[in-house]
């Protein structure tokens, strides 16, 4: 009997994988000799099992293991990842993006992982682009760029070429409907691995398993968080418009919160204050943020992030202390030099 085949009925009969398992699985799903009806029943019956925290870590560990590798070492203890799972279909602006530049302008090492667009009409990928980033950059240039600019950005296709022979059945499964552990995969496989994370779960249930799946992987500290919109619907971000779950790890793992704006001194918003749309409506939206004239729920919830990112890589003791720094560094030019920075560094 055929591996997957072997798996799926493990998975099929309620029946957790080991480890060593998982990593017999990734392999399979990688090869290009394995058939694609197998892969498919596989993930299929892993879903409909339901994925463990211990799962998709080892998942996450076999995948990163196939990653190439960029040489980011030198930066990764103090870097962070700010991220979320996509898939949740609000329509929300690239919150994480600006909070990636804001980050690097406060000093702060920002490694985000990413791609184009696949829930929404311009992803992270496609509005770093859009600010002057390069996608095609190399390892060597990535790395002149983490020196010179404080962060990078891993365009996810060109480090994960394992995932070449499993996309078709991704793209087939998604066509019926069916979510895959792939769909939570991409923010616990950044090439650079980052110590700390604040990652954005797509659903409320699913931030604990995330949460505990990057403990599992040695992460230092950082957040998994959703956002309640209204019930049965949320976003894969914290903001000032939700209700925000909150579960900490590694050094944070103690804290599990619901916070509100109010919680920071912030005005809770209405959630149109936090949508974007295609490429060129989301980089005018940048040039307003910049300028003083974004959405005032869209300027805190940057802001707010930021600050959480300050507070989870100990430059501040609380988000509170960060909230004033991240605001200026947004809206009080260093971020549009950064952009600029980054337009003349990819240039060149």
């Amino acid at each position: 009997m055929a591996l997957l085949t072997d798996l799926s009925a493990q998975l099929s009969a309620g029946r957790d994988l080991r480890s060593e398992q998982v990593q017999a699985a990734a392999s399979s799903l990688a090869s290009p000799e394995v058939p694609e009806s197998d892969k498919a029943a596989f993930l299929v019956s892993l879903s409909a099992k339901g994925e463990t925290a211990d799962e998709v870590a080892a998942f996450a560990r076999a995948f990163r293991g196939l990653a190439l590798d960029p040489g980011m070492q030198s930066w990764a203890a103090d870097a962070i990842d700010i991220v979320g799972t996509g898939g949740d279909h609000s329509g929300g602006f690239n919150v994480s993006s600006m909070v990636v530049l804001t980050l690097a302008s406060a000093g702060v090492p920002a490694m985000k992982h990413g791609n184009r667009g696949i829930t929404s009409k311009c992803g992270s990928a496609d509005l770093l682009a859009g600010l002057g980033l390069d996608l095609a950059a190399s390892p060597e240039k990535l790395r002149q760029a983490m020196s010179e600019l404080g962060y990078v950005f891993f365009f996810a296709p060109n480090y994960h070429p394992a995932f070449k022979h499993i996309v078709p059945v991704r793209k087939a499964l998604a066509a019926e409907g069916k979510r895959t552990v792939f769909n939570i995969l991409g923010p616990l496989i950044n090439p650079g691995r980052p110590a700390h994370v604040l990652l954005g779960s797509f659903s409320e249930a699913w931030a604990p398993r995330l949460s505990e799946a990057l403990s599992n992987l040695g992460a230092t500290a950082g957040l998994a968080v959703h956002g309640v919109i209204e019930p049965g619907k949320g976003i894969d971000e914290l903001t000032t418009a939700t209700i925000n779950k909150v579960r900490g790890f590694g050094r944070l793992a103690e804290l599990e919160a619901e916070w509100r704006a109010e919680d920071f001194g912030l005005t809770t918003a209405p959630f149109d204050e936090l949508l974007g749309g295609g490429l060129a409506e989301n980089v005018a939206l940048v040039d307003a943020i910049l300028s003083g004239n974004g959405p005032r729920g869209l300027v805190d919830t940057i802001v707010l992030n930021t600050a959480v990112g300050l507070w989870i890589t100990g430059k501040t003791e609380s988000v509170q202390v960060g909230l004033e720094p991240a605001r200026e560094l947004l809206t009080g030019g260093a971020v549009r030099r950064k952009i600029a920075a980054t337009r003349e560094f990819y240039r060149s």
